[in-house]
């Protein structure tokens, strides 16, 4: 995301780029293909809220700065409620053909095992970086690589779903058409079978970690994007106040008896052939996982076009590496940009990958760009990674309202939605300024 973002902004202001691409000649063990930008994790690029949700406001801004990701993202967009779900292999194919007829993009298909050579680079890896090119970046930073470890949900044939079971309906019924409001597929549970069904999780089997990876005892996993089976291992009530909950669903088969918990799937894919079950990342093996999710009311004759699984990211220290023009302070003809440098998530990757490639295009083009103000979504974002986040604890970061310079309230109080309301309200005119002052 955050390459293919930052080779098309930097060629649309005038300069050459080679981007380069090791797959497919040089695998990796959760990518599918060998097109740009493919989505591994999920289909969601989250809220589209640009009013009162910062992942969505983040939309908005790149969608005012030309955003190549955004707008092939609208182009394959899915019913999803208030969320923007792209159907991921057109998404990709569409980023990927854009890219490879720009006249001022060529594309390279070898992996990057050495960054010594002269000229502007930007680094964007994740989610995975190939243990050579990590090497070279130590080198380049003399600093080890943080890791975190991400998970993949699995996703489910349509027609192997029992609907007699499970029904039709976005959470509180959001969405204004049809389709956005029946995106998502809801399966039900009672207590017992919620319990059966935190008991065979937490005696579930996990696969084994890749060569190179920590124990799973000592894996420092985000987050936001948990395994399943850890969540369940904080507590045999968590995954009803998380992905199982509740709360905004009506049982259509049964609406006088409230669900004790509810798994969700979303649409994944245009045809409405494919849904994910959302927030269900794993490390079971796989054998595991169809024992437990067929368990699930509903999902008891499953087909699985993909089971889940889990691989090792990699990410910098940015807050004591990087400059906020995102360039390595002890080489700075490199910049990185995306998951590798501590943001977490496809749209903020691409988000950072958009002001890199712009940044690094206005140094060869003789002019400096400084990132946008911290009252903007992406100045929020840099100015964490580049010394707003504290380093002896650095972490992956989604965008939140928690990283903007806060607002006064007048008059008294505000309550949050009118607070967030503010935020975006200057965020987008703060943007708006910093993109007409640019040349």
């Amino acid at each position: 995301m955050a390459g293919s973002e930052a080779a098309w902004q930097a060629a649309e202001m005038g300069v050459p780029v080679v981007l380069h691409e090791m797959r497919p000649k040089v695998a990796t063990f959760a990518h599918r293909t060998g097109m740009l930008a493919e989505m591994v994790c999920s289909n969601s690029f989250r809220s589209d809220d640009d009013e009162a949700n910062a992942v969505g406001l983040l939309h908005w801004e790149m969608r005012a700065a030309g955003g190549l990701i955004m707008a092939m993202a609208d182009a394959h967009r899915l019913p999803a409620g208030g969320a923007l779900a792209v159907d991921r292999d057109p998404f990709a194919a569409s980023v990927t053909a854009r890219l490879r007829a720009h006249p001022m993009i060529s594309v390279s298909e070898e992996e990057v095992t050495d960054l010594s050579e002269a000229g502007q680079w930007i680094i964007a890896t994740g989610p995975l970086t190939s243990p050579a090119l990590a090497e070279a970046i130590r080198r380049a930073t003399g600093a080890e690589a943080l890791a975190f470890f991400d998970a993949i949900a699995p996703i489910v044939h349509a027609d192997s779903i029992d609907m007699s079971v499970a029904w039709m309906q976005s959470r509180y019924d959001k969405g204004e058409t049809e389709a956005e409001r029946t995106a998502y597929i809801n399966c039900p549970m009672d207590r017992d079978r919620y319990e059966a069904f935190i008991d065979a999780l937490l005696a579930a089997d996990r696969a084994a970690f890749h060569e190179g990876e920590v124990a799973p005892d000592a894996t420092p996993y985000f987050d936001g994007c948990l395994p399943i089976e850890v969540m369940a291992m904080r507590g045999r009530e968590t995954l009803r106040f998380g992905p199982m909950k509740p709360v905004g669903l009506t049982n259509a088969h049964c609406p006088e008896v409230k669900p004790h918990a509810v798994v969700q799937l979303r649409r994944d894919n245009a045809l409405g052939t494919l849904y994910n079950i959302v927030g269900f990342q794993t490390k079971m093996k796989h054998g595991a996982q169809t024992h437990v999710f067929r368990m699930i009311p509903g999902l008891e004759d499953a087909g699985f076009a993909r089971l889940g699984g889990i691989h090792r990211n990699t990410f910098i220290n940015s807050p004591t590496l990087l400059d906020d023009r995102m360039r390595l302070r002890l080489r700075p003809h490199i910049r990185f940009a995306g998951q590798i440098t501590g943001v977490e998530g496809y749209v903020e990757s691409a988000a950072m990958g958009l002001l890199a490639g712009r940044m690094a295009a206005a140094q060869i083009l003789g002019r400096d760009l400084a990132p946008p103000p911290p009252a903007t979504a992406m100045g929020a974002l840099v100015a964490h990674i580049t010394g707003g986040a504290e380093a002896r604890t650095f972490q992956p970061m989604n965008v939140n309202f928690g990283l903007f310079p806060p607002i006064e309230a007048k008059g008294g109080r505000r309550g949050r939605k009118d607070r967030y309301r503010a935020y975006t309200d200057r965020a987008k005119s703060v943007f708006s300024q910093w993109l007409a002052a640019q040349p």
